[in-house]
């Protein structure tokens, strides 16, 4: 019952990461007004705006002008669902679970936004930061997992300084920006959620995940050198292999 629970939890909270998604990079309000077709304009029915469901039902077309629906909603309510039942299944009913399904959430629509839009909005990395150091001065957390509020304050600092150096730098010698500061704070985010050793892992293994993703489109040159790709998704991608290899990676650090 805990599962199915936190499924139909998650596909609802996977709803509001989709007008967060759609609505942040329009500087549109994200609690008031009703949803409407982007294509058409016309107003989502209350029963054409049932999670997963109404996307089956409606043959993902919009039942007044049939036009297909973008399986992004679809996909990012069924991903938040996996991941609360997924965070449920490894932490049970504790803190732990609840701050890493938050975390979750904002990741979702982080990544869904920095994909298209290029951007990743402050409304989303300060409160991440603010959250993350905060629960750090809280000892009976999960300390594989979460740092101490020191580890987190170096982390924090450290994540965005790092990114801050390479744009300085790479725009001192290209003459042209790099990354984004965008980039730089959720890498923050990371360090202050997860301490300074979760950095290191972050960079490379973000790096590798982003080389494996965008290889193929270098060598058949439908993507060119200078070509902007959004970091932000590979950021994630590499914190969540920390949080699952978290136990590994501290062992042989220390």
């Amino acid at each position: 019952m805990y599962y199915l629970a936190l499924f139909f939890f998650g596909i609802i909270c996977g709803s509001f990461a989709n007008v967060c998604i759609y609505r942040l990079p329009k500087n549109k309000s994200i609690v008031t007004g009703r949803s409407s077709c982007p294509n058409c304009k016309k107003k989502i029915i209350w029963y054409d705006n049932i999670p997963l469901l109404s996307f089956i039902l409606l043959k993902s077309k919009c039942r007044f002008c049939k036009k297909i629906i973008n399986s992004q909603y679809f996909i990012v309510e069924l991903i938040t669902a996996i991941s609360f039942v997924s965070i449920y299944y490894f932490f049970g009913l504790t803190l732990a679970a609840l701050l890493l399904s938050i975390l979750s959430v904002f990741f979702i629509i982080i990544f869904f936004i920095d994909l298209k839009h290029f951007i990743i909005p402050n409304e989303l990395t300060f409160p991440l930061m603010i959250i993350g150091f905060f629960k750090s001065f809280d000892p009976n957390l999960n300390q594989t997992i979460f740092p101490n509020y020191i580890n987190s304050l170096i982390g924090g600092v450290f994540g965005y300084l790092i990114i801050w150096l390479i744009i300085f730098f790479y725009k001192k010698v290209r003459k042209k920006e790099g990354m984004g500061l965008g980039d730089a704070k959720l890498l923050a985010v990371v360090g202050f959620w997860f301490g300074w050793f979760s950095i290191p892992f972050t960079i490379f293994m973000s790096s590798v995940v982003a080389l494996i993703f965008v290889l193929p489109s270098l060598i058949n040159k439908s993507r060119k050198m200078s070509s902007q790709i959004p970091f932000g998704p590979y950021i994630i991608i590499a914190a969540i292999f920390y949080v699952s290899l978290s136990n590994q990676i501290k062992s042989f650090l220390l």
